[in-house]
């Protein structure tokens, strides 16, 4: 063979070598960070505790991870699903924006409630304001860490 050739082979050869290299130690380090990510628990925004359920389903004490979107009703596939006959299927979200908190109900039959008050489009939540869904409290808590 020529020289010239099997130099060009070898610069192929080695210039492949140095991409698999690379993508094996980007693969490395990708694995790494998560397998760490799946070692640390996650700690949570927030978290709903429920004060009151008149047919204790959720029952009372009951605590829910609150997310940056979270969703309130009957619907199974609801973050927090609420079995009272008084809730929607998708009645309220609770979303954290920035440093706060805030709930929009879902246009349902029988409102959401903040301490009392009827919410009527996106309402600023507080740490330690309470929710009504249907016949069913809850309590905004701090997450745990």
């Amino acid at each position: 063979m020529d020289p010239f050739v099997l130099a060009l082979w070898a610069v192929r050869l080695a210039l492949l070598a140095l991409v698999w290299l690379f993508l094996f130690a980007v693969a490395r380090v990708l694995m790494r960070d998560v397998r760490r990510a799946a070692a640390e628990p996650g700690a949570e925004l927030g978290r709903l505790v429920v004060v009151a359920s008149p047919d204790r389903e959720p029952p009372v004490g009951a605590a829910f991870p609150v997310d940056a979107v979270t969703t309130i009703g009957r619907d199974l596939a609801s973050t927090v699903v609420i079995a009272d006959a008084f809730a929607s299927t998708e009645h309220a979200v609770i979303t954290y924006r920035g440093r706060a908190w805030f709930i929009e109900d879902r246009g349902s039959t029988n409102g959401t409630y903040v301490n009392g008050s009827l919410v009527d489009g996106v309402v600023p939540l507080a740490v330690g304001d309470e929710i009504q869904v249907g016949r069913v409290r809850l309590r905004l808590e701090r997450g745990r860490r």
